[in-house]
């Protein structure tokens, strides 16, 4: 085992994946003091907040995590200089958008916040520095970090000889609402590097909870690539099916059923399946773009095309579903009142980011449409932001719903675009009487059952589900 002794760890980055895992690191490891720091003075606040239900991300079990371990062993600060000084370990975990402009705008990472953390790191470390890449990042990025960390400190000569760095890559495989439980009981902890000790150092971490037959280890670039390659095969996965979904539509099948019989096949597996409005979430549109590129930039134009299909079809499944709706409508939606049930990506987080709800709603608001917003988790903030990065020809109005009837009264359609589990088994006898006649109901996630709505004058679209 590794000769290099962890005391104390240092988060660069407090979002969806710095503030999980650090939490649970620190839960798992009481020995070890673990400082999570950003400089967003608003989120750091929001993760100090005695509110539990007020912490900046909502994941099912994180609140107890925080309220076993804040104040412990784990604190959330806007110190960089003396946490990162202070620390044996540093995790970079900051946020790697799709560049927007410049060489590979639309494809490429934009690893700016990467290398200013690097830069910061190089400045205000002290002693030998373990840096772990955390954020999602393109392959050969550690070469970067490497080369950050080894010329930036100019200054003092008797510093910079005493500064010295290893550089790792452990990327996280966390899906969202799930988040804590990946944590705790991984599939696998996947470690890259080239220090056996830096290995060592980590994997004697992740031992406290983690069996060793689950740590990987590999050299950096296998786990850098490991990262792009497992969310593009997943991804596609989530492609795949929902091509079958349109399928499924136009031939009279019944996309649930493919899915069970080809899911019972074990070279398969039934994990990701599930037919839906698109995936959405801060990783996989932008990893597999960031793939794409990739591949260009190596020379391997057919694999650059085969995965940016992926990409296409995921924003074809959304479109399909809002000319459907509008299909349904009489061909317009101009003033009609829609109730949508889902504004995150998914079920048990409040994450929007690529969430398939931005983009239908922006369509149907661009033809004039009135949508009554209902969303457990996602707040007026969160949408109004989303809304607002987008340059659409805004026709139509929203407001926020503060429940499932408040939403319904009086619309002309529900579109169900989030598996929440409080929209399943609705009383759609009652919600029928509050909305106007003719009524439709546009289900993407598969949570009506028709026998819920046969005594009503609702008329129910299933996505997959042929006539």
């Amino acid at each position: 085992m590794s000769s290099i002794k962890i005391q104390k760890i240092c988060c660069i980055g407090a979002g969806y994946v710095g503030g999980p895992t650090m939490s649970v690191i620190a839960d798992k490891c009481p020995d070890l003091e673990v400082r999570v720091v950003d400089i967003n003075n608003e989120r750091i606040a929001a993760w100090n907040n005695s509110d539990l239900n007020k912490l900046p991300i909502f994941e099912p079990g994180l609140d107890r995590i925080i309220s076993r371990t804040r104040g412990r062993n784990l604190f959330f600060s806007t110190e960089m200089e003396k946490s990162i000084s202070d620390a044996d370990m540093i995790f970079i975990s900051v946020n790697t958008p799709t560049k927007t402009k410049g060489l590979g705008a639309g494809q490429a990472s934009d690893l700016s916040w990467v290398e200013a953390s690097a830069r910061q790191v190089a400045e205000y470390a002290k002693g030998h520095t373990i840096v772990i890449e955390k954020s999602t990042l393109p392959v050969r990025t550690a070469q970067a970090i490497k080369e950050i960390l080894k010329t930036t400190n100019r200054g003092n000569k008797k510093d910079e000889i005493s500064k010295t760095f290893s550089v790792l890559s452990n990327p996280e495989f966390l899906a969202e609402g799930t988040a804590i439980h990946d944590l705790e009981k991984p599939d696998r902890v996947l470690i890259g590097g080239e220090d056996p000790e830096a290995v060592d150092a980590l994997v004697k971490i992740y031992l406290n909870w983690v069996p060793s037959k689950q740590i990987i280890c590999t050299n950096l670039w296998s786990s850098e690539l490991s990262k792009l390659a497992a969310n593009a095969f997943l991804a596609q996965r989530i492609s795949s099916i929902n091509s079958i979904s349109a399928f499924c539509e136009a031939t009279g099948a019944d996309v649930q059923e493919v899915a069970k019989a080809i899911g019972t096949d074990k070279r398969i597996g039934n994990q990701f399946l599930s037919a839906g409005p698109g995936f959405g979430g801060s990783c996989f549109k932008k990893d597999i773009l960031n793939l794409v590129y990739l591949s260009g930039y190596f020379g391997l134009p057919e694999v650059a095309n085969y995965w940016n299909q992926v990409v296409v079809l995921n924003t074809w499944q959304q479109d399909r579903i809002y000319k459907i709706v509008l299909e349904k409508l009489f061909g317009t939606v101009n003033g009609k009142n829609i109730a949508i049930l889902g504004f995150s990506f998914k079920a048990n987080t409040n994450d929007t980011r690529e969430s398939p709800a931005i983009r239908i709603c922006s369509d149907l608001l661009e033809e004039g449409a009135i949508l009554s917003i209902y969303d457990p988790k996602v707040s007026f903030k969160r949408i109004a932001e989303d809304f607002e990065k987008l340059s659409f020809n805004n026709q139509g109005i929203w407001k926020m719903a503060n429940s499932i009837p408040d939403a319904l009264k009086n619309v002309d359609a529900v579109l169900i675009l989030t598996a929440w589990d409080e929209f399943f088994g609705l009383d759609w006898n009652y919600l029928a009487s509050l909305m106007r006649s003719p009524t439709w109901v546009f289900d993407t996630r598969s949570v009506v059952d028709r026998k819920e709505i046969e005594n009503t004058d609702i008329n129910l679209w299933k996505l997959g589900e042929g006539n």
